[in-house]
């Protein structure tokens, strides 16, 4: 700078003045830009995420979420005696609980045919099969259960970052395969089939999946852990889609003579939640898988969303009255902080799923735990609503924690609490009268209301992990409600989404490894349809069609409505030839394109292919295309050729 004047820029009296405008200027737009960015971020951190698919493997012959949801509703008592191909419960049983290396109950909630496992259908040869825990042989089966149920060919996720999140806690089958006493025995097979561990990189394995994989262990809050922990994988960006959840078998009795010894069992198989009488829990085993995509993805994607998840949080009791012992506070903490996590009032919350395993010093602290948090002016009119599933078929342990979401997001889906079991005389140490806490103990609806329904989960460790879950009924896409601007939005795509058409017949395709596999299939859906007479037989049809991986033997059936698939579908399974014969076993699976050619020369007609037009969204689409391609080349629009005025189709 010489002699007062700036090399290379020109001053005027004002530029000064211009320049600061246009710095402030773009400074501001810098920083709406970084504020849009950083909200953007933070509602990624805070999206929900939907609940597209589910199976189970519950005791009282619970095999899938409907038979799931009939116990729940019909109030059933799944408990029963000791199977004597567990262990010898008269060699264990002594009514005394303080004689050493007996037990002093005789019952459990326990699954059936859990020596079974089609080991060709995954890939897997007999003698190693023979050596995999059980609890990974359910995971893969009821794994595939859930995907399906989801309307997911397993095969189309290979290479996918598909995340899987399980839990599993007792090792009983490795006593019985590998801890013997006898080292000879031991090979590689057996070796590697008890390993934890193993349980979540198998299922990643047989599936092709490249996602975070991993098995958890919290004990009694292991699988709603892993459930929290597929939902932070899915809102950091890590996961698109993930498999959560657990199982759980009891095959020794050592682990229950244990627990007799810290009396943590009930005498008489019961879990008194909430009674007065409560005292301790039954043991129970099963296995539940659930599938977790963002919400703006499922929706995108149309999935059936079977409710949503606002947010999850987890802590640990830290130092308590002991090491198994609940801490109130920290379990009051984990709530709020799942309150924080999800954006939702406390009042909003209708319904928790308690962990309440009906123990004389667990339930009362978990209900005063529930007042502080989330009844603070709240009157009676709207008391919250609380219940536990492990009054049906006692505490799953590692699979307690899925059962318990499950259960949730059925009730939701069908609107209705489902009846609490065992309490006869509410709990002397609970101040009920002073709380707005109600235990509904039939069959209750969800009070109506504008705003979607809330509810809440709590699992708690007995290793002192906490875990709460907040859900919400699922969107209006799914016979469901979203409020705000979703909701308008959902709408509008609704509205975009509706065809003004219906086939007059449509095509069903089941499909098998076997003859014996493909009539067991039938008969499923043919019961399912019983089961549901007004299904919509378009919807039924796509998901079987796209939404199932096609095997070898293969069905197909054509009907024009729900009760005629029925009849057909019932002819099949009970091997009445005459009435379907559509059945082919298909030996090379490759495929070729299929084209459709309508010669000319005459043949043609006014009208030709209206129908098709009429009830064939894909032709209608690509009949318009071809219009829209021929309309500078012809003198009148093709479809005016083809239909004129008086015949044009409607729609």
């Amino acid at each position: 700078m010489h002699n007062g004047q700036t090399k290379g820029i020109k001053m005027t009296q004002h530029s000064g003045e211009a320049d600061y405008r246009q710095i402030l200027e773009s400074a501001y737009t810098e920083l709406k830009k970084t504020r849009s960015e950083l909200q953007a971020f933070k509602d990624a951190q805070n999206e929900p995420i939907a609940v597209i698919g589910m199976g189970c493997r519950f005791p009282g012959g619970v095999d899938n979420p409907e038979t799931y949801w009939r116990l729940l509703r019909d109030g059933v008592d799944a408990i029963t005696e000791i199977p004597r191909d567990r262990w010898d419960i008269d060699a264990y049983y002594d009514p005394d609980p303080e004689v050493p290396g007996k037990m002093y109950t005789r019952y459990g909630g326990f699954l059936s045919g859990i020596d079974r496992f089609d080991t060709e259908f995954f890939g897997i040869s007999p003698r190693e099969s023979l050596h995999i825990d059980p609890q990974q042989r359910l995971l893969l089966e009821v794994s595939w259960e859930a995907l399906e149920n989801a309307g997911l060919v397993p095969g189309k996720l290979s290479g996918s970052n598909t995340g899987v999140f399980v839990g599993l806690f007792m090792d009983d089958y490795a006593q019985r395969s590998f801890f013997t006493g006898s080292p000879a025995d031991v090979d590689a097979y057996n070796c590697l089939g008890i390993l934890r561990g193993m349980a979540a990189g198998r299922l990643a394995y047989f599936y092709d999946l490249k996602g975070p994989t991993m098995q958890l262990d919290t004990a009694c809050s292991t699988s709603l852990l892993a459930f929290h922990q597929a939902c932070q994988s899915l809102r950091a960006g890590e996961s698109s889609l993930a498999l959560a959840g657990g199982g759980n078998l009891m095959l020794s009795p050592e682990v229950t003579v244990g627990l007799c010894n810290l009396k943590s069992v009930a005498p008489d198989g019961r879990c008194k939640t909430f009674d007065t009488h409560a005292d301790g829990y039954v043991r129970g085993e099963g296995c539940g898988i659930v599938v977790l995509k963002r919400l703006s993805d499922a929706v995108a994607d149309g999935d059936r969303i079977f409710t949503v998840i606002r947010g999850s949080a987890v802590n640990h009791d830290g130092r308590s009255n002991g090491l198994t012992a609940p801490n109130g506070t920290a379990q009051e903490a984990v709530i709020r902080k799942a309150l924080e996590n999800s954006r939702v009032d406390p009042l909003d919350i209708q319904y928790v799923e308690t962990h309440g395993t009906g123990t004389p010093l667990g339930d009362p602290i978990e209900v005063l735990a529930l007042d502080e948090v989330l009844c603070k002016g709240r009157s009676r009119d709207e008391s919250l609503a609380i219940g536990s599933v492990k009054t049906n078929f006692g505490h799953l342990e590692t699979a307690a924690g899925v059962a318990s979401l499950m259960k949730v997001v059925l009730s939701l889906h069908h609107g209705e609490i489902p009846p609490h079991l065992h309490l006869k005389e509410p709990n002397t140490h609970i101040p009920w009268e002073n709380v707005p806490i109600v235990v509904p103990t039939e069959l209750t609806p969800m009070t109506a209301r504008e705003k979607p329904h809330l509810a809440g989960v709590s699992s708690f460790g007995m290793t002192g992990t906490n875990i709460h879950v907040i859900l919400e009924e699922a969107p209006v896409q799914s016979g469901f409600s979203i409020s705000g601007p979703e909701k308008k939005e959902q709408e509008e795509q609704d509205k975009e989404s509706e065809l003004p058409m219906e086939r007059p017949f449509h095509i069903l395709t089941l499909s098998a490894k076997s003859e014996d596999a493909l009539i067991l299939q039938a008969g499923r859906y043919e019961e399912f349809i019983s089961n549901h007479p007004d299904i919509s037989l378009a919807d039924l049809c796509f998901t079987a069609n796209t939404g199932r991986t096609h095997f070898p033997h293969r069905l197909a059936v054509v009907a024009e409505n729900p009760r005629q698939l029925q009849g057909e579908l019932s002819s099949f399974a009970t091997r009445n030839e005459s009435a379907v014969k559509c059945s082919v076993e298909v030996q090379d699976q490759k495929t070729s394109g299929i084209a459709f050619l309508f010669t000319g020369q005459g043949s043609q007609y006014v009208g030709m292919g209206r129908e098709l037009y009429e009830t064939e969204p894909v032709f209608q689409k690509t009949l318009d295309r071809c219009d829209d391609i021929l309309r500078d080349s012809l003198g009148q629009p093709l479809l005016d050729v083809i239909y004129p005025v008086n015949n044009k189709v409607s729609g």
